[in-house]
């Protein structure tokens, strides 16, 4: 089969999610717009994730994985999926499941048109502190940024890939996903998407993750845009 969409799945420590997320994401590959496979990153889990993994990826061939040897943190992890992927598109999902895998029909509607679609999540069902720390460091970034978008911490994207693998990343810079497209001079769009508590597992942002860190890395991305190198091939040898 001639896949066109990865789905990368970052895991941290996450083996009591793990086989609801196998059975979501079986089920949205037989749904989804465009076939589909599924990219397990584990950031280097010190819990039995990894064998989970293994296990899932023997049952599917449409699931397959790569393990850090030790943690790196979620935008590693997102970086190396989007370095592995050899599909058209790339897009990436929490393992904790708070968003749902078959809203990606949604993004990818848009996908045509633009070269990131992001999901904002509409009627969040997080704690006061949790949703109140992430709206203000959401209008933090788009004073530095002026990316537009109102929710970049959301876990449900859609990114064309020649575009992502452009992306130079570091800790931190998954919140600014969009920004790094626009900076290619690409366009991007967000889109409403379900949002669900937590049922399994422990949350791995506390409010340095979600405030006081995506600050600092206001400043990083201040001084990549400042430096970032961008072209346009006008001729080719043949």
């Amino acid at each position: 089969m001639h896949y066109k969409f990865t789905i990368i799945v970052p895991v941290y420590n996450e083996e009591e999610n793990l086989e609801r997320v196998e059975q979501e994401l079986l089920a949205y590959t037989k749904i989804a717009t465009f076939p589909t496979k599924i990219m397990f990153v584990n950031d280097g889990s010190k819990d039995g994730s990894q064998l989970l993994i293994e296990n899932i990826c023997e049952r599917h061939s449409n699931f397959s994985y790569i393990a850090f040897k030790e943690n790196r943190g979620l935008s590693a992890a997102i970086k190396a999926g989007f370095d592995y992927a050899e599909t058209e598109l790339v897009g990436y999902i929490d393992s904790d499941l708070q968003t749902a895998p078959s809203d990606f029909n949604l993004l990818l509607e848009y996908i045509g048109d633009y070269d990131l679609v992001t999901g904002v999540r509409a009627n969040r069902k997080d704690s006061f502190v949790k949703n109140m720390s992430s709206k203000i460091a959401n209008g933090i970034r788009r004073t530095f940024t002026h990316d537009g978008m109102d929710d970049t911490g959301c876990p449900l994207k859609v990114i064309k890939t020649e575009y992502a693998k452009r992306i130079p990343m570091f800790k931190g810079l998954h919140r600014f996903l969009p920004a790094m497209i626009l900076l290619q001079h690409g366009k991007v769009i967000q889109v409403p998407v379900q949002h669900f508590p937590r049922v399994a597992g422990t949350a791995k942002f506390g409010l340095w993750n979600r405030l006081l860190g995506p600050l600092m890395d206001c400043f990083a991305y201040l001084w990549m845009k400042k430096k970032y190198i961008n072209y346009t091939v006008a001729k080719q040898s043949k």
